[in-house]
């Protein structure tokens, strides 16, 4: 049997025993050489500097420290780093990519309950889910069975601001419905949208045309605020704003004004600043659901990230390259 190589995880170290619960990290044991109780938190920790020496792969997740060039240095054998979540701009440098280390994400995995997440609000929006509660809240009683206009998800128009993993997982999920799906996203051109089956829009037009939007973009400096007061105002009357994406994408002073005067409604799982200060308007405001942050991999799901590294780690020691790569240039557009 070939000797297995040597790994190190590099996360915050009580993630580990829910990312990799037991039956997960047995089998992770039978293919790399891991000690699960040795957790980098901290690079500059001698022990994990001693141990950094014979590192091969690194297994890397929420909470770990930037691999500078300092720490690079001194693991001299890393040949690959295998991400347990989705981004890796939070701790890769310039010297992973000049090192030229494969590097793996399980954003796949991580998108596929924050596309889920999206379906369900969008399906409980049309069905104007929130306000009805809060009306039966304040009633106390129901007067009996009536039809109530102007809600449900018949040809609802649904828009898809950006193409990412989980804006495709989202398409794919709403196509079983009679949605009406637009798509903005200007590296989709009309064959991509015509793959996807949606139509493909310029942001204004989207918005403008749109009963729900569901925001999937990556959070760049060029994407700072991309839906603000002018594009907030472009929305119907009625609609609503759904972001997954991060808080930055919403202008959120623009967001609350729209929300004060009753225009639109938004559904909120990420939100900026995150967490919100206690005095937040956006806890208050009756047209304002706001989650926290919980879209993504949570409780059970998490084992799906430990599954996708320890396939990868599979195909890393097989000699095979790796399903789902992080390269430089897909970092530099926000992955």
């Amino acid at each position: 049997m070939p000797e297995r190589p040597v790994a190190m995880f590099a996360m915050s170290a009580e993630n580990v025993p829910q990312i990799f619960p037991a039956e997960v990290m047995t089998r992770l044991r039978e293919v790399v050489d891991i000690d699960p109780a040795l957790v980098a938190e901290d690079f500059s920790e001698p022990r994990v500097r001693e141990a950094l020496g014979g590192t091969e792969i690194l297994i890397t997740g929420w909470g770990c420290p930037r691999l500078d060039a300092a720490t690079l240095d001194a693991a001299p054998k890393l040949r690959a780093v295998l991400h347990s979540a989705g981004s890796v701009k939070g701790f890769t440098t310039p010297a992973v990519w000049d090192r030229g280390l494969v590097v793996s994400s399980a954003a796949v995995a991580n998108a596929l309950p924050v596309a889920e997440y999206t379906l369900a609000m969008i399906l409980l929006a049309g069905k104007d889910l929130f306000a009805q509660r809060d009306r039966l809240r304040a009633r106390r009683s129901v007067p009996g069975w009536a039809l109530v206009p102007g809600i449900g998800n018949y040809g609802r128009r649904v828009g898809v601001v950006g193409a990412s993993r989980i804006g495709r997982r989202v398409i794919e999920l709403l196509r079983p419905f009679d949605l009406r799906v637009s798509l903005t996203d200007p590296y989709v051109d009309e064959g991509g949208a015509a793959e996807l089956g949606v139509q493909l829009l310029p942001l204004d037009d989207l918005l403008a045309t749109s009963d729900i939007v569901t925001v999937h973009a990556p959070q760049t400096p060029e994407t700072r605020h991309l839906i603000g007061r002018r594009e907030l105002g472009l929305m119907p009357a009625g609609s609503v704003l759904i972001n997954t994406a991060r808080g930055s994408l919403v202008d959120h002073d623009a967001l609350i004004d729209a929300l004060r005067v009753g225009r639109l409604s938004a559904i909120l799982d990420v939100t900026d600043p995150e967490p919100l200060p206690a005095d937040s308007p956006l806890y208050d405001l009756p047209n304002a659901f706001v989650t926290p942050h919980l879209a993504g991999s949570q409780g059970n799901e998490l084992t799906r990230l430990g599954l996708t590294v320890l396939s990868e780690a599979e195909r890393v020691v097989a000699g095979e390259g790796v399903e789902f790569g992080v390269d430089v240039g897909v970092l530099e557009r926000g992955a």
